[in-house]
């Protein structure tokens, strides 16, 4: 009866502690993307539109977020009768956000970041090997812009 006890607090501090990450993780995504929203990142076809270019460089920005233990348990309890799965969906979400974010943060003085891509996958399995999701790697990368200053 210890045994269980023991069990079911590790699981409950599991949950606990991996939610208080996630909401900690999204609060600073939330705030990095007010302090960045001045810096579009954008995909197009026609360069023409955006005048004259000083100077462009590649930008990149790579996030490797993981799914906590509880997370992972109750995924495969998903799998089991179908449905979404809205660990996995939160993992990838935060893994994308977190790329541009960093995309952004490698020359935050551009004026614009265009043909932004988006690549993700997974990157490990789960501890039993077996086709659950442990880890996933977001890659996001673009052509960071600085246009000529008029006048100059």
């Amino acid at each position: 009866m210890v045994e269980l006890a023991i069990l079911i607090g590790l699981i409950a501090v599991g949950y606990f502690a991996g939610s208080a990450a996630e909401r900690h993780h999204y609060r600073s995504i939330a705030e990095r993307e007010e302090a960045f929203l001045h810096l579009p990142a954008i995909t197009f076809k026609s360069s023409e539109t955006l005048g004259d270019v000083a100077e462009s460089r590649l930008v990149t920005g790579c996030a490797v977020i993981s799914v906590d233990y509880f997370k992972r348990i109750l995924a495969g309890l998903r799998a089991l009768v179908g449905g979404r799965v809205k660990s996995y969906e939160s993992l990838i979400d935060r893994a994308r956000r977190e790329a541009v974010l960093r995309m952004k943060e490698a020359d935050p003085t551009a004026d614009i970041i265009v043909n932004t891509r988006i690549e993700t996958s997974s990157i490990s399995k789960g501890p039993t090997n077996r086709e659950s999701v442990g880890t996933i790697e977001a890659l996001a990368y673009g052509t960071a812009i600085h246009l000529k200053k008029q006048g100059t």
